[in-house]
């Protein structure tokens, strides 16, 4: 097994980690409908929990397929998991989680934290079902705590959540597809994410953390937001170099932690 844990970008808000015993976690898995995704759930051979951090079709994604094919672990919250039992996904394979909720599941400890969002679902006959929608801290290896935003926007709880859980991976929203995705789904081109590149660096900075890994878009090159992104971080700079070091990927990438020196 290796002794880093292993992170590949699907583009989005979606990645696989892979942790040093071999557990593999997907995180918002919006693979087959995905513009940028290298991997479509036929391509992959093995989940071992789920986090959706909320009811949006480019986050919960593919999730009742996955469910349904490996029959692990989902952590949510009660909307999806509402969805996903009504999809015949086994109600004793989802956990349900609230706002600081923090469960075992596939050995990983996971922690919900608040999202500034929302989350919900309309169903053809007109109803639709609504909850709050979830940021994740997860702990997959020793040493090794990874903040997922969601589509979160900055509230300055996050200081309070630096502070107390102290993580060194953020998985952070800092643009928004370009790809035409959500042209598809009647969405119109948007001004910025749920978060400003801006407001992104300064969140990373009030949750503490070493690492920022930028997500919530279709391609890295040429995005300004992104840019924008890293030249915040890179020009915070402790004694030493930046406070954040910014790590940018394009959908297929992989970064492992601790990084090469």
């Amino acid at each position: 097994m290796s002794k880093k844990t292993k992170f590949e970008y699907f583009g989005n808000a979606a990645y696989r980690i892979t942790n040093t015993k071999g557990k593999v976690i997907l995180i918002d898995p919006f693979l087959n409908e995905s513009d940028v995704s290298p991997v479509r759930v036929k391509d992959l051979d093995q989940v071992d929990l789920i986090l959706v951090t909320h009811a949006a079709w480019d986050h919960l994604g593919d999730t009742v397929e996955i469910a349904l094919k490996f029959k692990c672990p989902i952590c949510c919250g009660g909307e999806v998991r509402h969805h996903l039992i009504k999809h015949g996904v086994d109600q004793n394979t989802i956990r349900g989680m609230c706002w600081g909720l923090q469960v075992v599941e596939a050995g990983i400890r996971v922690r919900s934290v608040t999202s500034m969002h929302w989350s919900f679902l309309e169903y053809p006959d007109g109803t639709f079902i609504s909850g709050p929608p979830m940021g994740f801290i997860f702990y997959p290896d020793p040493g090794v705590r990874v903040w997922h935003s969601g589509d979160t926007a900055i509230f300055s709880d996050l200081k309070m959540f630096g502070e107390l859980y102290q993580p060194n991976i953020a998985l952070v929203s800092c643009s928004m597809p370009q790809s035409g995705q959500l042209q598809k789904h009647g969405i119109p081109e948007e001004f910025c994410g749920e978060m400003s590149p801006h407001e992104a660096a300064l969140a990373c900075l009030w949750m503490g953390v070493e690492y920022a890994l930028g997500n919530h878009y279709s391609y890295a090159k040429d995005n300004k937001d992104v840019e924008k992104f890293v030249t915040l971080l890179n020009n915070l700079h402790s004694d030493e170099g930046p406070v954040v070091t910014p790590v940018i990927l394009e959908a297929g990438d992989v970064w492992y932690y601790p990084p090469e020196d």
